[in-house]
Parts: C-alpha cells; structure tokens; sequence
C-alpha cells in the first residue's frame, strides 16, 4: 500500500503529519511513503530529510490517484484536495467534522473512507493515538508563555533593595489537559493560580499543580461531565452563578487564560465583554477557543483586540506556534493509530473495521456515512 504525507493548506497551520523519524516507521509496517514537497517547511523539516528517511518526494497532487492513505493535520480544502482522493482511500486526520456537515457527505459520495481522530476513544489502549491531549498539552504551555510575553510587568515575585515587585495572578478557565498544562507552567513561572471548571472532580488535579480551585458549586455540577471525559452545557442558571464567579475572581487578576470547550458545540462564553472593562488596565486574556467562537464575548479570531487597555489575544492555532514539537507529537499519534490499522495487513479489505478505536473515528466507509453522530 501506499501512503501520502501532504503539506497543510489552510491558514494558520505550520504543522506536518510525518516527520522523517515517523516516515521510517511507517515503512517497516509495509508502506511505500511519499511526501508533499514543502509539506515539513513549517516545521523546519527539510524534503531532503524526508528522502534521507526513505519518502519519495511529490509536487503533483494529481499523484494521489494511486494513493491508499493519506494523512493530514486539518481536514482538506474540498476544491482543491478532495477532487484528487481515489475511491476506497483512506483519509486520516483532524477533520473537524463538525465544521462542514457536507464535506462528510462529499467524503462518502466519493467513497473516501475519512478517519477523524478528534473521536479517538478516551480508553487506556487509546492513549498513545489522542492527539487532542497531545496538541492540547502544547496549546496550554504556549498559551501561558503568550501571555507573559504580552503582558508588560514580571511573573514571579522579586525582591529586590529597591523593592518587592507582587507576583502576577493568573485565572485559568477550564481544566482539560490545556487547562492543567497551563496551570503547571503559570505555577512555574512563579504566577499564583487560580482555576475554574464546571467538573467538582478535576479539583484534586488542580490543587496538585499549585492552583487555587474556584467553581460554583450546585446539584447540576455533579453530573457534569460527559461519559468522554469533557464537561457538559451547564443551565442558564449556572451559566449565570459562573459568570458572577468569573467577573469576581478576573478583578483580582492580570491574566485570563480560556480554555472551555464542547465537542461538537460552540464554545460556551465564560467571559463577557462587560467583564472584560472591570479588569485592569494591561491585563490579558488568551482565548484558546477562539477558533469554535471564543470563551471571552470580546475576542476576534486571529486578532488581538484591545479593550479598555486589556489585550484579548485570539491567535488561532496555539500548537501550530511550535510547530515542530506539535509536529513530532502529532506523528506520533498517526504511527500509534497505523500500527494499529494496517500493520501485518496487505489490503483495505484486511483491516479490522470493527476495532472499538478504527470504529469510534470512521466517519464514512463504503460510500456511506458510518459514525453515529451523523447519521440522520
């Protein structure tokens, strides 16, 4: 069989889904692999490095018409990409399935077979395939590293002979795996560190990183986590009890770091735009949902907005700003998930389709739409 590592059209992204470590391994599982030209630039890997690794080089996306799999980090562009996918290929990436209901139906019309790895399973065999804890954990290091960057007074407390200069206080929103990353690196910069989240559970991890955990407490917040681990769209009551919590505790604060999201939903808004004029001149706030609408009423995509002297910093794609550890990690992920999809198989029809993790990501198989979530 053969594979194709293509280079990411789309605005904002600098991450590849091969590198030429991961290019080996995707040979000793049988694959003959080709590599877009230029596919690496952004990560600062070399077309010559992918050959050195065995890839054979591409320009001509017209080559794909003898391609088994391909491999992505956004979904393709649908005039430019999709047109030249074989029937029965394999498409495997983050397809941001949710964004455009009809590219899935394009997929299965042309009998693409389109993995999502947004639905990798949260399940312990799963691990090593969950790129969205993987780029996650980036997105939540970086975010904070923005913030200090922007904001124009020091993280950690320094005494000094000509004084005390306080430490910065961080609120960081949202405790999935950006969240708590974001809570360790405030924490290590020397930033005292508070942490909210609509799950009472996720308390314990969040005072072991340092932080000080704040949450509005209720019946509903007992069952509020979804069976995959993420939190669920709480009540307009308790949407209302959180924004009074949030308007609170960012009076107190210089840096806000948003990191809520719903899979599948827009993201909920924790911060309005009357909030944001109740903070400090010179503080800041990093929006890492930004690209499902915002947590802050206040931010614009790829832009940062100030507000009453407060930057709202909306930068779409926080993991593509390191774009070569995204890259290696994300590589990673897909040769976890080849492994398991194609190793000691010789054809399509070889592949166990009815494995939990291939059958928990396939969104079309066969010409029809097959994941759960999309069938109407």
């Amino acid at each position: 069989m053969k594979l194709a590592v293509l280079s990411e059209k789309r605005e904002y992204e600098k991450r590849v889904a091969a590198t030429p470590e991961t290019v080996q391994k995707i040979i000793s599982l049988g694959l003959e692999v080709f590599v877009e030209s230029g596919a690496g630039d952004g990560a600062q890997i070399t077309d010559k490095r992918y050959e050195e690794s065995g890839a054979i080089i591409f320009s001509d996306q017209s080559d794909l018409k003898d391609i088994d799999i391909i491999i992505k980090v956004q979904r393709p562009i649908k005039e430019i990409e999709c047109i030249n996918l074989k029937r029965n290929s394999i498409l495997i990436g983050l397809l941001d399935p949710f964004s455009d209901i009809e590219q899935i139906n394009q997929y299965a019309k042309n009998h693409i077979t389109a993995i999502s790895l947004e639905f990798v399973p949260r399940i312990t065999r799963a691990q090593s395939m969950d790129v969205l804890s993987s780029q996650s954990n980036l997105a939540g290091y970086k975010s904070v590293l923005e913030a200090a960057n922007e904001y124009g007074k020091a993280m950690p407390m320094m005494m000094t002979a000509a004084g005390t200069i306080a430490p910065a206080k961080v609120f960081v929103l949202g405790a999935g795996v950006a969240g708590l990353q974001a809570i360790a690196t405030a924490k290590r910069l020397g930033a005292i560190v508070y942490a909210t989240d609509v799950r009472p559970n996720v308390k314990e991890q969040v005072e072991s990183l340092g932080g000080k955990f704040v949450m509005v407490e209720t019946s509903e917040s007992i069952d509020s986590e979804t069976s995959g681990g993420y939190a669920k769209e709480m009540s307009k009551e308790y949407q209302n009890k959180q924004e009074d919590l949030v308007k609170e505790t960012l009076s107190k604060c210089d840096i806000a770091i948003c990191t809520a999201l719903i899979p599948g939903k827009k993201a909920p808004i924790l911060i309005k735009k009357e909030t944001v004029t109740t903070m400090k001149p010179g503080s800041v706030i990093i929006d890492l949902a930004v690209e499902q609408g915002g947590n802050c009423e206040a931010s614009k995509f790829g832009e940062i907005n100030i507000q009453n002297g407060v930057k709202v910093i909306g930068k779409a794609n926080f993991p593509s700003l390191i774009a070569s550890d995204a890259s290696y990690l994300y590589s990673k992920n897909i040769l976890n998930f080849l492994d398991l999809l194609i190793k000691g198989k010789k054809s399509y029809a070889e592949i166990d389709w009815e494995d939990e993790i291939i059958k928990s990501t396939t969104l079309t198989k066969d010409g029809e739409v097959v994941h759960s979530e999309f069938i109407k």
